[in-house]
């Protein structure tokens, strides 16, 4: 008859243990049905489901395990599998797989806590917890580091909404983010990001710069923030803001566009996302004159936003063209995937202001980036306490793959 047995060993990690265990078992025609290891600070955890056959007995095969471990100075545990519990294992391979991203500064045993707590409270079961963040020294300054768990879990989510919205409480309460996907091919196949710029590429909101020099700041920027914060319709909204600035003399622009401060994280992730093939544009409701400086600075394909109109060397006060509003920011993405052969599913949206909504709610991945309240309840994904290099996370992107 044959059995099925769990063995778990665990001990201090050192070359050739696996292959240990595993040759022993080979000598006796085993049958691997799972097997998961795992190294935590030098501590080894290996654990192997195994079919012995009918044709051997499952005692010596322990006993050579046991005596090889006892050599190796690790533990082992052995565990009968029922064939009952075998089948229910077997049967939860069909159940829906997600993966959940936890972000922070640093990661405390209440954040975890908290996170296990709401999965397992959603009858989710988690399977695998791997750390993706690199290994941080004690004495790192806390805002300067960057801590990243995924969990992969299994199971049917009863409520969506009211999950997400206790995902989102947490990341409230904590200050954390936490991202909840679908673990599909799509997750590790995305091939296109789209970025706003303005408050997400780079750190600044470029018209509010522009109005400072020109003298009219504080009018300026309540038109942005109500406008960002989905209070007034951004096309309205930016004529007035644009008209604004008439007079301005055009060096302005070179200046501004030198002292830009790019966001933290952004080059590490454009180049990274370059080097893995993806395609990358700015959808900016902001200025072409800016857009392309950033194009030129972080190497990125494709650029659209407004063209400011300037005449015998002074900003007239209007834009040339159409508008690049929230809808036009969709249009724009669906039509560079279609140009690049990319489907929706393997898009990446990124942006703060409710004019990059559209775009986020059609992307395969969108992810609202230190945003307004309005954009982060409505976007997919939302990324507040890291950089823009806290995206890759998202992808499963450890700190190891990462440049």
């Amino acid at each position: 008859m044959k059995e099925i047995i769990l063995i778990n060993v665990a001990g201090d990690d050192k070359p050739g243990l696996t292959s240990s265990v595993t040759e022993i078992l080979a000598g006796y025609d085993v049958n691997i049905l799972d097997i998961g290891q795992a190294v935590i600070h030098d501590t080894l955890s290996l654990g192997i489901l195994v079919e012995v056959p009918a044709t051997a007995e499952s005692s010596p095969v322990l006993k050579d395990i046991l005596f090889r471990t006892h050599e190796l100075g690790l533990s082992v545990r052995f565990s009968p599998i029922d064939e009952q519990s075998y089948g229910h294992w077997v049967q939860g391979q069909g159940k829906p797989r997600h993966i959940v991203t936890l972000l922070a500064r640093m990661i405390t045993a209440e954040h975890l806590s908290a996170v296990t707590a709401v999965v397992a409270n959603n009858q989710l079961n988690i399977d695998r917890i791997d750390r993706l963040s690199g290994r941080v020294p004690l004495d790192t300054v806390q805002d300067q580091t960057k801590a990243c768990i995924e969990f992969s879990v299994r199971g049917e989510v009863a409520d969506s909404p009211a999950f997400r919205s206790q995902l989102m409480e947490l990341t409230s309460r904590f200050d954390i983010d936490i991202a909840f996907q679908e673990d599909n091919m799509f997750r590790r196949n995305r091939r296109l990001v789209v970025f706003d710029m303005d408050s997400t590429l780079i750190e600044a909101e470029v018209i509010d710069e522009l109005a400072k020099a020109a003298g009219v700041g504080d009018q300026v920027a309540e038109i942005t923030e109500r406008a960002m914060a989905g209070e007034l319709d951004f096309t309205e909204s930016f004529s007035a803001r644009v008209a604004l600035l008439k007079g301005l003399d055009e060096s302005v622009l070179a200046k501004i566009a030198e002292t830009l401060p790019v966001t933290e994280g952004a080059e590490k992730l454009v180049s990274n996302l370059k080097r893995l093939g993806y395609k990358t544009a700015i959808l900016s409701g902001g200025f072409n004159y800016f857009g392309e400086y950033l194009q030129r600075k972080l190497d990125i394909d494709y650029v659209y936003a407004n063209d400011l109109e300037i005449v015998d060397g002074k900003v007239t006060g209007n834009v040339t063209g159409q508008v690049v509003d929230g809808a036009r920011k969709a249009e724009l993405l669906k039509s560079i995937a279609q140009q690049e052969n990319i489907s929706l599913e393997q898009s990446i949206a990124v942006g703060d202001g409710a004019n990059d909504l559209p775009m986020l709610s059609i992307a395969g991945l969108g992810i609202a980036f230190r945003a307004k309240p309005i954009v982060k309840e409505s976007a997919k994904q939302s990324i507040s306490t890291l950089g823009l290099d806290g995206i890759l996370y998202l992808l499963g992107i450890g700190d190891r793959h990462s440049a």
